[in-house]
């Protein structure tokens, strides 16, 4: 791979609903650089960016990759990312190094849910954007629409480039609103001049206004030479562009077709033309040692350092640390310092990876982006210096995943493997999270949503040869009790030589205190039980509340009274108090009502306001309290609500369907409350039978 500078460098990560053509438009990218002779189709599993089995398999992205494009003297890395929601950690990590995006719409589908969450991850990384819409081979394609409908969401900022032309309902050409000239492509790919059809002058005129009126908003002298009915040159109209495009104040639009490589060729020169090279961007750091800030901004002449984004774990193709080098120059060979780990290493070879495919390269300048191979100690978000001038940058913020479900390993003694295989998962996908619950002897899988922790099991199973059965997870029920009991137990039995004899007079009520499984205390007067066998009886509560009498639950919020008892000179032992206390504990729970304790979740759900009613619906049918609604600034409304958490079960997928993928939902931890007599029921009966342990 050629070596390129800060300035002919392009970070430019493809955004877009799933479907909308981002992988297709890479292949057509690639092939109209002459490095493919023939473009890749998704449908068929052989497409640069979709080399992961599972990709192949299901026909859709699921991994970020890095596809470096050569065009002219210039280098573009296009950063394809997945669609789907599941796999949102992909698309913020690639977001985080990007320096512009194009975002993809269908032009078939127009603006999707995708589409939306696409311009808002760009506003969260201040990413400078094109729109590309594809398909504009399809008959039912309306690039019209999708601008006017850009229009109406993001206002004047939407500046569409060009407009299609189409004969006898074929794609055939383009008219360049900027020149108000029309061009054809001919046989051979290229493209040769033509008149303006006579039913493109009505849109030609409404998107050459929407073209000046972007370019007007973007100064005062504009706006006033514009009111006053001035005609702004080419020279002007391209300048304000290339300065306002890279700054995100104005959006092009352009159109082509994929399949037909039609408009990607003008859509890659403009990338060079108006989407900015690293150096007009701004990066910084800390300096461990002083605490200072280091002003990278993606400077050659700096001291070198790099970000780690993302981590490549592939039992197939090895190790690769992704990296973007955020100041100086990176060389074969050089030694790097992690703060993180305090640890130094030796980098060795350098590599472009396109695709799944390593290329070495000698160096790597400010703002690229490249890989590291078998770094041992390195992680995603770490940050890469040298030990004489340690810079930490601020690590990718990633969404939380609470989505989860138990697994277990089908094939007895695999659990050590499939506990690494799940560790090397995680150090590549960073949404992807291992709880172990051992009160519930479960260890539950975490993820983005249910098709992540599906396709997270088939990778286990085709990478490592682990075998993983995922299942409805137990909930973490809790016992108490209501009233107050009072019980004695006495523990007596004679064998040959000494027996055992242990004697106990106890109450048991509400402490009060939730969090706490007991409060023991002891009143004991006379000495009828002395005050060594204090600590037994202590030993068997600490034992008993650990499987409740009622559903082998943990017991909390019980107040334990040890009032009087008596004791035997010779058979009395801490055993036998320590037995006499676990007995009377069962007696005296089961006297006190006990009940079972169901966990709550605060649960905040944001979703567009016209979803609100199906979403109060489904909460109140999953026994949620709606504790307040209030609107935001975009058209939401953000619903605040307590649920029990064996409720949450699916709710995921509930509300995607609700809401067409647009609604949210995070929780936390609240509270335990008093399960209703049916859920209690229910549970008791299902633990006595045995199959609670496997519902």
């Amino acid at each position: 791979m050629n070596i390129y500078t800060t300035d002919r460098i392009r970070n430019v990560v493809l955004l877009g609903h799933s479907g909308c053509g981002k992988t297709s438009l890479v292949e057509a990218m690639a092939y109209l650089a002459k490095m493919t002779t023939r473009m890749g189709k998704v449908a068929d599993g052989n497409t640069i960016s979709d080399y992961d089995k599972e990709e192949i398999s299901r026909h859709f992205s699921i991994n970020t990759s890095v596809v470096p494009i050569i065009w002219g003297d210039a280098k573009i890395n296009i950063l394809d990312t997945p669609g789907l929601f599941d796999f949102v950690g992909e698309v913020e990590e690639a977001a985080a190094v990007a320096d512009a995006a194009i975002i993809v719409v269908s032009g078939k589908n127009g603006i999707e849910v995708g589409t939306k969450k696409a311009w808002e991850i760009c506003e969260k990384y201040k990413l400078p954007r094109m729109i590309f819409v594809t398909n504009m081979d399809n008959d039912n394609a309306s690039y019209r629409q999708v601008v006017q409908d850009l229009q109406d969401k993001y206002g004047k900022c939407i500046a569409p480039f060009h407009l299609p032309v189409r004969e006898n309902k074929e794609f055939v050409g383009y008219v360049n609103v900027l020149q108000q000239r029309a061009k054809r492509w001919d046989s051979h790919g290229g493209i040769e001049k033509m008149e303006i059809p006579d039913y493109s002058a009505k849109n030609l005129e409404i998107c050459r206004t929407a073209l000046m009126e972007a370019v007007a908003e973007t100064s005062e002298d504009f706006l006033d030479r514009y009111f006053n009915g001035e005609e702004f040159s080419e020279d002007e109209i391209r300048q304000a562009l290339r300065q306002n495009v890279a700054s995100g104040d104005i959006v092009p639009v352009m159109m082509g077709s994929n399949t037909l490589a039609r408009g990607v060729y003008t859509l890659t020169a403009d990338i060079i033309k108006y989407l900015p090279s690293p150096e007009k961007r701004t990066c910084s750091g800390i300096n461990a040692k002083t605490n200072e800030i280091f002003n990278a901004d993606y400077d050659f002449s700096k001291p070198k350092s790099a970000y780690v984004w993302k981590t490549i774990a592939d039992p197939f193709i090895g190790k690769y640390s992704l990296i973007k080098i955020n100041s100086g120059v990176l060389k074969t060979d050089d030694v790097l310092y992690n703060h993180h780990k305090d640890t130094e290493e030796k980098i060795g070879k350098l590599y472009v990876l396109c695709g799944s495919k390593p290329e070495e390269t000698k160096e790597l300048h400010a703002g690229d982006i490249g890989a590291l191979a078998k770094l041992s100690s390195v992680s995603t978000t770490d940050s890469l210096s040298t030990q004489k001038n340690p810079i930490l940058y601020i690590r990718t913020s990633i969404s939380v995943p609470y989505t989860y479900q138990r697994y277990r390993v089908k094939k007895k003694g695999d659990e050590d493997k499939a506990a690494q295989a799940l560790q090397r998962l995680m150090s590549e996908d960073l949404t992807l999270k291992v709880e172990n619950d051992a009160q519930n002897s479960q260890t539950l899988l975490y993820g983005i949503g249910d098709q992540h922790l599906e396709i997270a099991a088939a990778k286990l199973l085709n990478r490592f040869k682990v075998e993983i059965e995922l299942k409805k997870p137990k909930i973490a029920f809790r016992e108490t009790i209501l009233k107050k009991s009072d019980v004695e137990y006495k523990y007596k039995k004679q064998t040959g030589g000494h027996g055992q004899y242990g004697h106990v007079k106890m109450t048991f009520e509400p402490s009060g205190d939730l969090e706490s499984p007991y409060i023991f205390e002891q009143s004991v007067v006379g000495g009828s039980v002395p005050k060594n066998y204090f600590p037994a009886v202590e030993k068997g509560l600490q034992e008993a509340v650990m499987r409740g009498p009622l559903a082998s639950y943990p017991v909390v919020g019980v107040k334990a009274v040890l009032y009087d008892g008596s004791y035997h000179t010779v058979d009395s032992s801490e055993m036998a108090f320590k037995v006499a206390a676990v007995q009377a504990f069962k007696k005296g729970f089961m006297e006190a009502e006990p009940v079972l304790l169901e966990p709550y979740a605060s649960l905040t759900v944001l979703a567009p306001d016209k979803y609100t009613g199906d979403i109060m619906g489904d909460l109140n049918k999953r026994r949620a309290r709606i504790l307040s609604m209030s609107p935001d600034n975009d058209g939401r409304q953000k619903i605040l609500a307590d649920i029990p958490y064996m409720e949450l079960f699916g709710y995921n997928t509930s509300l995607r369907s609700i809401t067409g993928g647009s609604g949210t939902y995070s929780y936390t931890f609240a509270r335990y409350e008093q399960a209703p007599p049916e859920v209690q029921e229910k549970e008791v009966a299902a633990r006595a039978s045995g199959s609670g342990e496997d519902a």
